[in-house]
């Protein structure tokens, strides 16, 4: 963990401090007899209200339009949390923060899923060619002995299915009166995700090239090793760096044009100006490739979620492969 993020901890540590004694003197909320279920990311929420639509009182902490990576807990999250029977998280680094507040919120009645311990198997962080190591906090790369896995397990439709399963039986656990709606709406959201999976399969197995370029973070591991693409990017997916160097932006400039790659990517809530530079220099397109990690207010007052963005993403990769 960098120098900034342990400050971070410090200082979560004085607010939970200060905040958590004040929640037992606060109005308490009507309890309506619904579970109260609290996600930290969209992925979670949209998977969440595909499984138990209104049989629960879902809450997500980080709003639309926000960066994980950047995402800061407040006094109200907080509390949120303390309120809650069950916290759903990613469970890696960079939602850290959920930890503490699970290690200090002094309740009985409080389960928790974090989507890293839904899958089958996790992935280091990967640094291939080109791509920049983040620096610690004495200026040198890499993270030393410290392993960091990637958190971005929803990103492959595969994983998508196994999440849902685990979540589907929790909730099935916690709520044994509303457990066969549960289970109705978990298969009927499963088969979605399977002609999705499918979708993707035969986009990759018929196309001309498997190989893209995201001139971003790339927080697709999970997604191009479900799929066997290749790919180049300038940042590893958890990375905080959003400025690239002149080396790096030149290597991508340089395979985008050795590899003719027609296409090049930037995700979603992000500066797209080394995307901009790379396309103009490269003469490719730019397009979106979703991570669904979050959503624009927008979208989510249009009730899109993972089914529909990942949709988008088939159709910016055909034109990205074919």
């Amino acid at each position: 963990m960098g120098y900034w993020k342990r400050i971070f901890a410090c200082l979560l540590s004085v607010l939970i401090m200060f905040c958590l004694p004040g929640c037992g003197m606060a109005e308490e909320k009507k309890d309506d007899g619904r579970l109260k279920v609290v996600a930290t990311v969209f992925a979670e929420y949209d998977f969440l209200r595909n499984i138990a639509g209104d049989a629960v009182n879902l809450s997500m902490l980080m709003m639309p339009g926000a960066d994980l990576h950047a995402f800061d807990p407040t006094p109200k999250d907080i509390m949120e949390v303390q309120e809650a029977d069950l916290f759903v998280t990613v469970g890696g680094e960079s939602d850290a923060w959920s930890e503490k507040i699970i290690d200090s919120i002094d309740s009985n009645k409080l389960q928790t899923v974090r989507l890293m311990d839904c899958v089958d198997h996790v992935v280091e962080e990967e640094l291939v060619e080109g791509m920049e190591a983040e620096d610690d906090e004495e200026g040198h790369e890499g993270h030393g002995e410290e392993k960091e896995f990637d958190e971005h397990v929803w990103t492959s439709p595969k994983n998508a299915v196994q999440i849902v399963e685990k979540l589907r039986d929790k909730l099935c656990r916690m709520d044994e009166a509303n457990a066969e709606l549960y289970q109705d709406n978990a298969k009927s959201y499963i088969k979605k995700l399977q002609k999705l999976d499918e979708a993707f399969t035969e986009l990759v197995q018929n196309a001309k090239r498997r190989e893209i370029i995201v001139a971003d973070r790339f927080p697709f591991r999970y997604f191009a090793d479900a799929y066997g693409l290749k790919y180049y990017a300038a940042f590893p997916g958890c990375s905080t760096q959003t400025g690239a160097s002149v080396e790096t932006i030149a290597f991508l400039i340089r395979k985008a044009k050795e590899d003719d790659i027609p296409v090049v990517f930037h995700m979603e809530m992000s500066s797209e100006a080394m995307c901009n530079t790379i396309c103009d220099e490269a003469g490719a397109k730019k397009a979106q490739l979703n991570a669904v990690h979050n959503i624009s207010r927008q979208d989510f007052n249009k009730g899109i979620g993972y089914l529909e963005l990942m949709k988008e993403n088939i159709e910016v990769l055909k034109e990205a492969l074919y």
